[in-house]
């Protein structure tokens, strides 16, 4: 596995929370849109019912999030309108990047099989992320955002794992 490389380096971004947040629901939002899809092409149960499960998931965290973010607006009205380093670093390094759903398209994922295996690639890449961005922070409270969704990708990542198991053993 690639280590993440970003062009746009997480110590040259002053992260603030509201900051970190919105990177998590983006990331959050590619794992629904995924999951989404991937329930409509699985075509065994368990695949479908871990698929189900992963998207509530990130339906959950997404709403979480959306709520923590809501409830930071004040004070991030207060310091500025948007972060344009934030914003930039969320359409080049995650949009498209972490579950690029346009691969869900190539004819190569014809089994429940090579979805999941995408779906494990994708997971490692949010990871690969998140680690990434939480090494480069030093606010505590930025880490705990990066910290909380990596703990959750990571528990995504086994269960993904172990279905996978599951399914070569038939």
């Amino acid at each position: 596995m690639t280590a993440f490389n970003s062009d746009v380096p997480p110590s040259e971004i002053n992260f603030q929370c509201g900051d970190a947040i919105q990177v998590c629901i983006a990331i959050e939002r590619e794992g629904i849109s995924f999951y989404e899809q991937a329930i409509k092409k699985a075509s065994d149960s368990r695949t479908k019912e871990v698929f189900r499960r992963l998207g509530k998931d990130e339906r959950d965290h997404s709403k979480t999030l959306q709520a923590k973010w809501k409830h930071l607006q004040p004070a991030v009205n207060k310091r500025s309108p948007t972060n344009e380093e934030v914003n930039r670093f969320i359409q080049t390094e995650v949009k498209g990047k972490v579950f690029d759903i346009d691969l869900l398209k190539i004819p190569d994922l014809k089994t429940d099989l090579d979805a999941v295996e995408f779906g494990i690639a994708c997971e490692k890449r949010s990871i690969e992320i998140l680690g990434y961005l939480l090494g480069a922070e030093r606010k505590i409270d930025v880490k705990v955002v990066f910290s909380h969704l990596l703990v959750e990708e990571k528990k995504h990542l086994a269960i993904l794992e172990a279905l996978k198991a599951d399914l070569l053993k038939g």
